[in-house]
């Protein structure tokens, strides 16, 4: 086996060494040339002459599958075994028992230890082997890398070429194709896409007020632009053609991309011209999500967003959300609005030249005036429609161009005067229920509601011809309530003019003595009834105020009254003195004031009041919706609602979101609705004669009570320009079962009120005189109706003209203890005159807003 080991590669000395093996262990290098083609042709080396360690003759080794045999050169010996004079390799150096190189182990790696590429490689030692020599001894040595290169023939040039392209090519395929692919992949999976519910959620949109008939009051459009929204189904395909004809021929059967459009606008960029790659799909994306950065990061999410988009929702779907966003010019987004904003009609009345003029101006709407580029765009669209076979031919030859609207006959119905008073009370409404303006027009809801559209006219006209020549210092206001609703009917805050924009239907303002009918409601409560009788002489002292007496006035002879003076009669009289008492001695400021909330006056909320309330002054300052409201709950039976300007609420599909609960309630008596229907009868009975008293009239066939209130001009200011008997608000709230409405004048200060002819305004004068006509206009041929008979409370009385009967026979009176429905009888005797009585004396440090002479809800300070 040493003999093998020692023979002689072919061309070399007997004692040269062996080449050695190649590093790593691995297969040993290729022989020199002159030497056997492969290594282990003939015998293995280390292995016994004649066949391998196991004794099996020596095979000889075969290139690897799909290799080529290398040609044998002349001059050397066949494959096999020693022929020849055939020198086998001499040993490996190296440790004599070390183990053969074996290909499994080569740190070539793959199958055998061949890389993937070792032919190529094999293919050059071959070419270099067969062009530098045959392993003779006059052979050169063997050329460096540089010189090995440029001795290369032209067959290895090539070769050597097409690898460097083919692995470039591999490497391009996997940064263009592979990695893009995996990255579309990958982000397709986390992408979201922007529902239609989404986008629009984010977009202001056109809030639509309407009447309580259904008819439309109006419309606030917000500063981002007028959007109406319609649904999948509601845009005809008359309008669908015309914008795939403008944006996207291919839109109903591409993926969300056009390959076709992505390299032509790729070359129109290159070469400087028109025109973009983006589907309908893409362009919905770039502004769902108001992204339009000319970046690649953006162009590949919205590719990817497109594409899923497409694979998630229907084309009837994206088309419409597509639709609803768009910009089309003159501040409209979306088609329906545009439909209105150029056409002033809905966008299913479009006709194909119509639809054609809209879709064209989508690439370009800020230049929407422009009649000639609107002309071209409306051409290129209407060619288009012909080429795709959405329009015929003849239809195309005989179209003509749809010149649009002149835009101020096309802007929204925006709401304007007394009616923008009625919004901003909805508004404030729909606030308090969580619904904020913003989120209003977020949802471009449709509200309802409850004015009645006729109603609001004539309450508007009724104001216009008693105000419009009247001095522009006086202002007024009139609310009508539903009484069964508590909706509001009717309201007018003003005329919302330049020179007049405060909304006085919703300012607080001394009611004056239209307050005390919230007095007797505490006072019925308590068990006591209109029967009772207190001091209604005038001039009268109620304690003292830092150490001066304090006195109350009746406004004139006719407000006084007896020193026996019943409720019903004061009340008849507005007699202030006798209600001043009964606030004081009797029920207390806070009782009154909790009445007048349970009746639905929320405007004294957070007052804090004092015994000035009996009168309607201090602090206590209410609203003319206020006022309307309360009076509403005696009208309806002593039943407390929720008042209330909206009926319902509905998103742009028609589904209602909000509705106004009612929540009918007994007010005056907690769960006992026949105690509060007594006590609200009680008042209406108080009420009814103040309306002959001063001097007005029912409107025929129907019931109605109400009471008058005035607030006195203060006249010891520097600037007065009246005097004490001057009045500088005047009150007329009065109802009817099935209406109730409050009427004011006054100024927005502290002001005389005086009217065109110069005469100081009174409780008879022009509040109930428009009171009078509008319950007159708006009850004329209306059903006749009359109030709920119920038994008097406490001690009754009649009161009728100017004088007052206290009956004395048995009352009925109620416990409070029980169900009103079971009454019991009792003997009652009369009280003592309010002569007779001792009264507590009242707390001082009152203090009074006013000076002079108390009338219709007036104040007094002391005097010395």
């Amino acid at each position: 086996m040493n003999d093998e080991y020692n023979r002689s590669w072919p061309g070399q000395e007997p004692d040269e060494p062996r080449p050695a093996p190649r590093q790593g262990g691995g297969a040993p290098r290729r022989p020199q040339p002159g030497g056997p083609q492969w290594p282990g042709e003939g015998q293995q080396p280390g292995w016994p002459a004649g066949g391998d360690p196991d004794g099996g003759p020596t095979q000889r080794r075969v290139p690897p599958a799909g290799r080529p045999t290398p040609p044998r050169q002349p001059g050397t010996p066949p494959p096999g075994p020693n022929r020849g004079g055939y020198q086998p390799p001499p040993p490996p150096s190296g440790p004599p028992n070390r183990e053969p190189g074996l290909l499994t182990h080569s740190p070539l790696g793959g199958a055998g230890g061949y890389p993937e590429d070792d032919y190529d490689d094999y293919d050059d030692e071959q070419d270099r082997f067969n062009e530098f020599g045959s392993g003779d001894e006059s052979s050169e040595e063997e050329p460096t890398v540089k010189d090995d290169k440029a001795a290369l023939t032209p067959k290895q040039r090539k070769k050597r070429r097409w690898k460097i392209v083919r692995r470039t090519l591999y490497v391009l395929f996997g940064l263009f194709v592979i990695v893009p692919a995996i990255g579309f992949t990958v982000s397709y999976f986390l992408v979201d896409v922007p529902t239609p519910e989404e986008v629009l959620a984010q977009q202001s949109q056109v809030v639509t007020y309407y009447y309580g008939d259904n008819s439309v009051m109006g419309k606030e459009v917000p500063d981002t632009g007028n959007r109406e929204i319609l649904k999948p189904g509601q845009i005809p395909e008359t309008v669908k053609h015309a914008v795939y004809a403008a944006e996207d021929a291919t839109f109903e059967t591409n993926n969300g991309f056009d390959v076709i459009g992505i390299a032509r606008a790729a070359y129109n960029n290159v070469t400087g011209g028109s025109g973009g790659g983006s589907t309908i799909s893409q362009q919905y994306i770039k502004k769902a999500t108001e992204n339009e950065a000319p970046t690649l990061t953006r162009k590949a999410t919205e590719l990817v967003k497109s594409f899923k988009m497409n694979q998630t929702q229907p084309k009837e779907d994206i088309i419409t959300a597509y639709l609803n966003i768009v910009y089309f010019g003159r501040n409209a987004y979306g088609i329906q609005a545009a439909a209105h904003a150029y056409f002033n009609k809905d966008a299913a009345q479009l006709s194909p030249s119509e639809a054609a003029l809209l879709a064209g101006l989508i690439q370009g709407p800020s230049k929407s005036e422009n009649t000639e580029y609107a002309q071209w765009r409306w051409n290129y669209v209407m060619d288009n429609m012909v080429k795709y076979q959405w329009l015929p031919a003849a239809e195309r030859q005989a179209a003509q161009f749809p010149t649009p609207l002149p835009k101020d006959q096309t802007k929204p119905q925006a709401i304007k005067g007394p009616e923008a008073f009625i919004q901003a009370q909805v508004e404030d409404e729909l606030d308090a229920a969580g619904y904020s303006k913003e989120k209003l027009q977020a949802g471009g809801y449709n509200i309802y509601t409850t004015i009645d559209p006729s109603a609001q006219k004539l309450m508007e006209d009724t104001a216009h011809k008693y105000m419009d020549d009247q001095p522009a210092v006086l202002k007024n206001a009139m609310v009508a309530v539903d009484p069964k609703t508590r909706g509001v009917i009717a309201y007018y805050g003003g005329p919302n003019d330049k020179t007049n924009a405060v909304d006085w239907g919703g300012t607080k303002r001394n009611p004056g003595s239209s307050f005390k009918a919230f007095d007797v409601t505490a006072f019925f409560k308590m068990g006591k009834g209109l029967g009772e009788t207190f001091d209604g002489t005038t001039h009268r002292q109620f304690g003292t105020v830092n150490g001066k007496p304090r006195y109350i006035n009746n406004a004139g002879a006719s407000n006084s009254c007896s020193k026996e003076c019943t409720v019903a009669e004061a009340m008849m009289r507005s007699t202030n003195t006798v209600f001043f008492d009964l606030v004081a001695n009797v029920t207390g400021p806070q009782a009154v004031k909790d009445a007048a909330k349970e009746a639905g006056v929320t405007g004294l909320d957070s007052t804090a009041v004092d015994n000035n309330i009996a009168l309607g002054g201090g602090t206590t300052e209410v609203t003319p919706l206020d006022m309307a409201s309360g009076y509403a709950t005696f009208a309806d039976d002593g039943i407390a609602m929720q008042r209330h300007f909206v009926s319902k609420v509905t998103d742009p599909g028609g589904n209602v979101v909000f509705q106004t609960p009612s929540n009918p309630a007994p007010a005056f008596a907690d769960n006992n609705a026949d105690k509060s229907k007594q006590i609200a009868g009680n008042v209406t009975m108080a009420l009814k004669p103040v309306i002959d008293f001063s001097k007005l009239k029912c409107p025929p066939n129907h019931e109605c009570a109400g009471k008058t209130g005035t607030q006195q001009y203060d006249a010891s200011g520097p600037n007065a320009s009246g005097n004490s008997n001057d009045n500088s608000q005047v009150w007329m709230v009065g109802y009817t079962p099935s209406i109730a409405v409050s009427s004011w004048v006054g100024t927005g200060g502290n002001q005389p009120l005086k009217d065109k002819n110069g005469k100081a305004v009174g409780s008879g004068g022009l509040p109930a005189q428009m009171w009078q006509e509008f319950m007159n206009n708006y009850l004329k041929d209306k059903p006749a109706e009359k109030f709920s008979t119920v038994q008097p409370i406490g001690k009754a009385a009649t009161a009728s003209g100017d004088e007052s009967t206290t009956t004395k026979q048995t009352t009925t009176t109620t416990t409070t203890t029980q169900s009103s429905t079971t009454t019991q009888p009792t003997t009652t005797t009369e009280s003592p005159s309010s002569s007779s009585r001792t009264r507590p004396s009242i707390p001082t440090g009152i203090i009074p807003t006013g000076p002079g002479r108390n009338g219709f809800g007036g104040t007094t300070v002391p005097t010395g």
